[in-house]
């Protein structure tokens, strides 16, 4: 395994970092700034993201996740995803890198039709929208995605959709303009061709956006959202690829995408440690700085064994993924989702703990921090999910 960067790659990094530090962290008080005095209930996008995204763009920093445009591998983008991780709330959307509309682009590159690819690809490349996937439903366990219950019904030259869907990631943003849905389309078929995915606009008579659900009590700008589809209709032209390839297009999706997720993790928790270190060096208690109480010292050298742990494995992950393929690599995508967010909780915790009461305001980013790193042990797939993957790959000699 070479987990070395390629030339193209070791340029972006170090633009990225440069960019990081001249425009993002300065912009992160600007964006706070403007939503708290807007209230969190207000999804529109600060201002200040249109300047970074202006800036990334014309640095070249744009839509660095596709292999197709960027000329990396999917392991080179996972060193400039854990940059990004650093500031979750801004960097990803200013390279126009962010989920769900990073996956949703996947979707479209890979299995959209040449109308699709021209109404919404083209887009979302420019970021000039933005996209949400409606997967998860409130009614079912949707980690066991056969249980979806939303209908996508065939009638004449039209898709009719019904459902309830919840936590769909973007749809509060005022630019949201189109969903994916997964849906079933025939019942009878075989456990996995009995999913489809079609595109419905926001603004489809039918859709109604009922909530949108805090996490933490946080109500991210982009929102994760409630969403009743009651007979909406759509074109047939809509769906995307054939009837039953809903399971194939979404485990096209989900590889790559977990590997950006847990390279942010890595990110975020990189962030947590410098804040815990700067902390600890210049808060004093008892007659000494916390760097010199032992107990403060084991939690730092804690952090950094488990961010470089997760950091290999999930480095390992991408360059399978790029080496024998996402499907061959499916143990390993599961045990990273595992891994890296459990890593980023305990260290941002840990972080949390050293800087005591300030830890868990939001005059430092690690409280918003650790609500993210939590959430994402439940999201694309949860904990449970991706160990049985890993379980099963270890028993099968065993068993077969």
């Amino acid at each position: 395994m070479d987990f070395a960067l390629s030339t193209k790659a070791e340029e972006y990094f170090a633009n990225l970092t440069d960019f990081m530090a001249s425009h993002v962290y300065p912009a992160e008080s600007v964006y706070h700034g403007w939503r708290l005095a807007r209230g969190h209930d207000d999804h529109t996008l600060p201002p200040v993201v249109e300047e970074l995204k202006a800036e990334a763009r014309s640095r070249g920093l744009w839509n660095l996740f596709l292999p197709d445009v960027s000329g990396m591998s999917v392991l080179d983008y996972a060193s400039l995803a854990e940059v990004t991780g650093r500031s979750p709330d801004l960097a990803p959307e200013a390279l126009n890198c962010a989920a769900p509309d990073t996956g949703n682009m996947e979707v479209l590159h890979m299995f959209g039709s040449p109308e699709q690819r021209a109404r919404w690809l083209d887009p979302l490349l420019a970021g000039e929208i933005r996209s949400a996937f409606a997967m998860t439903e409130p009614g079912v366990a949707s980690s066991d995605a056969t249980n979806i219950t939303t209908s996508i019904t065939r009638d004449g030259d039209e898709y009719v959709v019904n459902g309830r869907k919840w936590f769909i990631t973007g749809a509060a943003d005022p630019r949201c303009e189109i969903m994916i849905v997964m849906g079933k389309t025939d019942p009878e078929a075989p456990a996995h061709r009995r999913q489809s995915m079609i595109l419905v606009p926001v603004d489809t008579p039918g859709v109604e956006v009922v909530r949108h659900l805090p996490v933490f009590g946080y109500q991210e700008q982009h929102g994760h959202s409630e969403i009743v589809f009651t007979d909406a209709r759509v074109p047939a032209a809509n769906l995307i690829a054939e009837e039953g390839d809903g399971f194939r297009i979404a485990q096209a999706r989900l590889g790559p995408g977990r590997i950006h997720h847990c390279m942010r993790a890595v990110g975020m928790a990189e962030r947590a440690l410098e804040l815990m270190c700067a902390r600890a060096a210049n808060r004093v208690a008892f007659g000494q700085t916390l760097a010199q109480q032992g107990v403060v010292q084991q939690q730092i050298a804690e952090s950094r064994l488990a961010i470089e742990q997760a950091r290999l494995l999930t480095l390992k992950a991408a360059w399978l993924i790029d080496t024998v393929g996402a499907r061959a690599a499916a143990a390993e995508i599961s045990a990273i989702k595992v891994v890296a967010p459990r890593m980023a909780c305990e260290v941002i915790d840990r972080a949390i703990q050293v800087h005591g009461g300030m830890g868990v305001s939001d005059d430092v980013p690690l409280a918003a921090m650790y609500a993210q790193a939590r959430a994402m042990r439940i999201f694309d797939g949860p904990d449970e999910v991706h160990i049985r993957t890993v379980a099963r790959r270890e028993l099968k000699p065993y068993l077969s």
